[in-house]
């Protein structure tokens, strides 16, 4: 066809030309446009050399639509990408349905325009979400660095303000870019807080380890005055005592050096505390004669408080207590204290029979008895016919309130022994 016929628009008319001299053009419509020459091949050559330009184009289009449709990609990046392939297609020196590839451009970026306000909607929540989260991990940060130094659990803080740090790092890596501004600031912060809670950390530790070395130094001397005692043997054990009391109040070198100073401490009491152990030892084994000897006598003894004769059980148990006593002491105190319980209350028994004679036998506690005794007789007399009155009568409460006081006087006749 050459470069002179005008085609009339229909879809059988081919998309391209190409005239004698090789000129190649395309058609737009019901117009021809010229995209260039291809002077030195045959028209099929021209023609497919700018066909496969618009080919080119084509495939940049069915690519950003195919990306726009699977998802995953950015809208906006895509927006970009298809506004540079449109502005290709406008006048490319391509043969093809460029009008076409230009249409389905202006869908494309129609659709990428709505997507891309979403998208850019969705960053904004984004960021306002991962700005309200370092906000938090910032006043967290800062909440811990406000506490007091003294009441700080410094190990559980440090692997807290860790942990912040490292959630910090995660989202600065995955969560979304920050404002420039926003991020420093938040930053700063945080940076500040983590500054102070690690200089307070720094001066505790300091006077810890200053309180550690005067506690330190003063138990050192305590164990050494306390391994001077040795040679006192159980007599130092007083001193031990008033050197324990010092231990308690002298406050922690660390727990090391606590537990190494407090075996030397211990051991230097055991040791006085050992010399104890063996006197008494060896009082317990001398003390095994005269234990049984006082088992013995308790045996006479539970025997006193039966007989009749309590001037004879006194005399007994006198001879018993003498004897007793010059048994002499015994080990260990427990077993003594033991034994002589056992006799005393064999001796409180005597002593309460000796206290009821005495009693008994007491001139005015007899006379008190006797001038009692004659008055309830007298008052039984008298209540006797005042019952026998009231029984003639027939008055049966005078007969009850004589006969409860009959009985009464009575009762208290007996108890008296009259």
């Amino acid at each position: 066809m050459s470069a002179t016929e005008e085609p009339t628009p229909d879809s059988a008319v081919p998309w391209g030309r190409v005239d004698d001299d090789g000129t190649v053009s395309v058609r737009e419509g019901d117009q021809w446009r010229v995209v260039g020459q291809f002077p030195d091949g045959t028209p099929e050559e021209a023609l497919a050399y700018f066909e496969r330009k618009y080919a080119d184009l084509a495939a940049e289009v069915s690519l950003i639509e195919v990306r726009h449709r699977r998802g995953g990609a950015a809208a906006g990046d895509l927006r970009r990408s298809a506004t540079t392939v449109r502005a290709k297609v406008t006048g490319a020196a391509a043969v093809g349905d460029l009008a076409g590839l230009e249409a389905r451009l202006g869908v494309l970026l129609e659709a990428l325009e709505s997507a891309t306000a979403q998208e850019a909607s969705a960053a904004h929540e984004a960021v306002e979400a991962a700005v309200a989260e370092r906000t938090a991990l910032v006043e967290r940060a800062e909440a811990l660095a406000a506490k007091d130094p003294q009441s700080i659990q410094w190990k559980q803080a440090s692997a807290e303000i860790a942990d912040l740090f490292a959630q910090w790092q995660s989202q600065q890596q995955n969560g979304p870019r920050l404002p420039k501004s926003t991020a420093q600031a938040l930053w700063n912060r945080f940076r500040d807080a983590r500054s102070s809670l690690e200089r307070h950390r720094r001066a505790f530790y300091a006077d810890l380890d200053e309180t550690h070395k005067q506690a330190r130094d003063q138990k050192t001397r305590l164990v050494e005055r306390a391994e001077a005692l040795a040679p006192k043997g159980e007599d130092g054990i007083p001193a031990y005592r008033a050197l324990l009391d010092e231990w308690k109040s002298s406050g922690r070198a660390g727990k090391k050096v606590d537990d190494a100073l407090w075996v030397r401490f211990k051991a230097a009491g055991d040791a006085l505390y050992g010399a104890r152990v063996q006197r008494e030892t060896a009082q317990a084994e001398e003390s095994k004669e005269r234990i049984a000897r006082k088992q013995e006598l308790l045996v006479q003894a539970r025997a006193i408080p039966d007989l009749g004769d309590l001037a004879a059980a006194r005399a007994q148990l006198a001879a018993l207590q003498r004897e007793w006593d010059e048994v002499g002491r015994i080990f260990p105190r427990d077993t003594e204290r033991a034994l002589d319980d056992d006799l005393r209350k064999i001796e409180q028994n005597v002593r309460g029979r000796e206290d009821a004679e005495w009693k008994r036998n007491n001139p005015e506690t007899k006379a008190r008895a006797n001038d009692l005794s004659r008055q309830l007789t007298d008052a039984i007399a008298k209540l006797e016919d005042e019952l026998a009155a009231a029984t003639a009568s027939g008055d049966k409460r005078a007969i009850k309130d004589a006969t409860e006081a009959l009985d009464a006087r009575k009762a208290w006749l007996r108890a008296i022994g009259g």
